[in-house]
């Protein structure tokens, strides 16, 4: 059975339509551990937290994330490529294929 990488981990994303706030990084945390509490398995890789944001200062996503073990990153609106992350998606037939596979439906 071919493995896909985009299969053995969990993505947790999280859009903001505003600039950062300290807070976000306890939300984001607390969202990637719900991830990982409920569905995240022992053969999957760590679970990753990203928050986009309008605007970031550097200096407070730093102190805000500093301590925090899980993996995460905050990204602004310029600095994320979009299309590129659209590239490395699955598409939507391709996302209800694999699912109606799950279900035994399709072989």
């Amino acid at each position: 059975m071919k493995h896909q990488f985009w299969e053995s981990f969990y993505i947790v994303c999280e859009l903001k339509a505003k600039t950062f706030e300290p807070e976000f990084a306890g939300k984001l945390n607390f969202y990637v551990n719900a991830v990982d509490e409920l569905l995240k398995t022992e053969q999957d890789n760590p679970t990753i937290g990203l928050l986009i944001c309008k605007d970031k200062n550097q200096t407070e996503v730093k102190w805000a994330f500093k301590g925090i073990q899980t993996p995460m990153g905050v990204a602004s609106y310029d600095n994320v490529r979009m299309q590129e992350i659209r590239n490395t998606l699955p598409t939507e037939e391709d996302l209800g294929n694999f699912i109606l596979k799950i279900l035994g439906i399709l072989y």
